[in-house]
């Protein structure tokens, strides 16, 4: 099946198509750069600088003011790039490197239902095996967390707040920038799970308060898969641990990890082919501004949520909003034959099920099978949402007369 054959509505998993330069950028890098970025040599520097364009953009993006937050487009090759963004093979490690390094044995954490598996699995391990005492805060029947159910849990020796900035089941923003008001006054560690938003709404740590932040690329910034970054505010740089060790490309004579951030995270080779992919992705998204982004996501939403609202026999889980993403059940349908059914018949290809979200299916009501998840992004069309619609309303309306 091709592009042209088929809908793509699954953009809350990954953004596709990526684009020709995202690709052009993966491919010139393993044809003609080759290098690791380890090195001196002139393969080597080209990588280097892949990589440096990366967290230069990503400081760009989210906020980050910083000394060494150069233009992109001015980047020297032997630059020292944005220290206080690390980055990984996904937006899980990015979580993972934060939740493990930051989080120490008898640790009080704050959570909540609405977060992804990637928050909630890595803090069940800490709790079962380091004696880390947890409280998830539990969200609405749309998936909104109240900013004072969160504070309400924070004790005084309470570790690290994790909030995902928005639902990926529903699309729900929390209120991240009231809860970083408030916890700005606190020593709790303030960690945003931006999976959803990074590259689809603007953010702004400062603003926020957010001491750490951690996303995937291959999502909103329409990188390649393999991909994710770390913010870190420079007071944590000394304190988070590394939980993977191995070779950095510096301080070799040592037995023991560097001791500097963002390289005491970063053992291993980096994925240079992925990361010259992302940097063309978020260079394309710097030059079409993320305003309009926001804008088109919102309108993707009003029309896909519109158009849901008025076919007989759907249950919307959401709503209206920013963020392009719907979820629903049809009463006597699995979400997952709903699912396969759009696929097989239509080429219409969307999400089913509990989408990687442990706990917020249980306040919204559709346990035990989920919810069908109708994604778009910046690139789909209007067209696109209404065939979609159009579809599912004849997989009902077929059923119903069977």
């Amino acid at each position: 099946m091709t592009e042209i054959d088929k809908t793509y509505l699954d953009h809350a998993a990954t953004s596709w198509p990526k684009s020709e330069a995202v690709i052009e950028a993966m491919s010139n890098a393993m044809r003609r750069v080759g290098a690791a970025g380890r090195g001196a040599h002139q393969s080597a520097v080209q990588a280097n600088s892949q990589v440096q364009t990366v967290r230069c953009e990503l400081a760009q993006l989210i906020g980050v003011h910083s000394p060494n937050s150069i233009p992109p487009n001015s980047i020297p090759p032997n630059s020292i790039p944005p220290n206080s963004i690390s980055v990984h093979s996904s937006g899980t490690a990015a979580l993972n490197a934060a939740i493990h390094g930051l989080v120490r044995p008898g640790d009080h954490v704050v959570t909540t239902a609405a977060d992804h598996n990637s928050v909630l699995r890595p803090l069940t391990h800490l709790q079962q095996t380091a004696n880390v005492r947890l409280s998830i805060v539990p969200c609405d029947t749309k998936g909104l967390v109240a900013a004072e159910d969160v504070l309400a849990q924070v004790q005084t020796d309470t570790r690290l707040v994790v909030v995902t900035h928005a639902s990926n089941v529903t699309g729900a923003l929390q209120p991240v920038e009231e809860i970083g008001s408030a916890l700005s006054s606190h020593d709790a560690i303030f960690l945003i799970d931006a999976a959803q938003t990074l590259g689809y709404l603007p953010i702004d740590v400062h603003a926020i308060g957010a001491d750490a932040l951690a996303a995937p690329g291959h999502k909103g910034t329409a990188g390649p898969l393999g991909t994710g970054c770390l913010y870190l505010a420079p007071p944590l740089h000394s304190v988070i641990q590394p939980t993977i060790q191995g070779g950095t490309g510096s301080r070799s004579e040592s037995l023991e990890m560097p001791i500097d951030f963002p390289g005491k995270l970063e053992a291993g080779n980096l994925n240079v082919p992925a990361l010259a992919g992302w940097a063309a992705a978020l260079s394309e998204l710097r030059q079409r501004g993320i305003e309009a982004v926001t804008g088109r996501l919102q309108s993707h939403s009003a029309r896909l949520h519109e158009s849901l609202g008025r076919i007989d026999g759907v249950r919307l889980f959401s709503e209206a909003g920013r963020l392009a993403i719907a979820s629903l059940r049809v009463p006597g349908l699995s979400p997952t034959d709903v699912a396969a059914i759009l696929d097989s018949e239509f080429a219409i290809e969307t999400r089913a099920g509990l989408h990687c979200a442990a706990l917020i299916h249980q306040h919204l009501g559709s346990d035990p099978e989920g919810t069908l998840r109708i994604s778009a992004g910046f690139n789909t069309t209007d067209e696109q949402i209404d065939a979609a619609c159009a579809a599912l309303k004849s997989v009902i309306d077929s059923c119903q007369t069977t």
